[in-house]
């Protein structure tokens, strides 16, 4: 089982004491985010055959990835770096200080073990295409060595998504809008090229109709192989996508959604930072969720 933690919301940035704790019990309980009955997730390394991390800030979390590596299982580390304005992202660190975490991790693990997310890509006033070929340039450079793939896809316009995008525009005067295929297969082609030069597959996650864009592949997020790679054994597992054209291995998610409270402006995973904000107050590192059924709504 590959264990994934966490695309609904940053466990590293956030929760690493949290994480230790239940890696240290051997198990986490999980809420059902479609309604269901809670779940039960053994962590214990007969059970595990490795983890995937999304985050943000690896600062926090350094206890966490000493844990996984002491029971000698493999991890990918999925790191978002975009160096988008602030009224995008209200509340994420510095690139430097981002791009220096990552070269902490590919020089203790290895180049496999992390991934660049240059993700979404958000077409608004303030990042025009130009834009995104500049910064994409700018820190694809910075991270020439460190990583061999960036995962990008071109912004999907959720309930969540569009309801935060909306209300950013408005309090930042600026737009937004999603491109017509043509327009976003152009500039993925351009950032293909420009990762290619740096050492760095580009590859597109849940983007069928973007698909055969040259110089791009799909994008397997959660994959088997890379783990498998780091583990130097192969780790089983078959495809079962989250969503249409997703390829990722199957995994089992232990994070929940509206418990990020970065404020990212495109964020699919949070109605509302404030809401956010509140569950991570009231979380309690030592419990078996990251926040129970019951968590009181803001």
């Amino acid at each position: 089982m590959i264990v994934s933690a966490s695309y609904r919301t940053d466990i590293p940035a956030f929760y690493g004491r949290w994480f230790v704790n239940r890696l240290t019990a051997g198990w986490c309980r999980t809420t059902n985010p479609y309604g269901g009955p809670p779940g039960r997730v053994d962590l214990t390394a007969n059970a595990v055959d490795g983890f995937v991390f999304w985050t943000r800030n690896l600062e926090p979390f350094a206890a966490g990835l000493d844990a996984v590596s002491a029971l000698r299982l493999p991890f990918v580390v999925q790191y978002t770096l975009t160096g988008y304005p602030h009224v995008l992202e209200r509340s994420v660190i510095d690139p430097a200080r981002a791009i220096d975490q990552m070269r902490r991790v590919r020089n203790r693990w290895g180049p496999h073990a992390v991934v660049w997310r240059y993700d979404p890509l958000v077409f608004t006033s303030l990042t025009p295409p130009a834009w995104h070929l500049a910064t994409f340039a700018g820190l694809a450079r910075a991270l020439t060595g460190t990583t061999d793939e960036v995962v990008t896809s071109v912004l999907q316009p959720y309930r969540k998504t569009t309801r935060n995008l909306d209300a950013a525009s408005r309090a930042h005067a600026f737009t937004w809008r999603t491109p017509p295929p043509d327009e976003a297969r152009a500039l993925l082609s351009d950032l293909a090229e420009i990762a290619a030069d740096h050492g760095m597959a580009l590859t597109l996650c849940s983007q069928p109709p973007l698909a055969g864009t040259p110089g791009t592949r799909p994008a397997a997020c959660i994959e088997a192989r890379r783990l498998s790679t780091l583990a130097g054994h192969p780790i089983p597992a078959r495809r079962k996508g989250n969503r249409v054209g997703c390829d990722c291995a199957e995994s089992r998610d232990i994070g929940a959604y509206d418990t990020c409270p970065h404020g990212c402006a495109y964020c699919y995973a949070v109605s509302g930072r404030s809401a956010a904000r509140h569950r991570l107050a009231a979380h309690d590192p030592d419990g078996d969720f990251l926040v129970p059924p019951t968590a009181p709504a803001p």
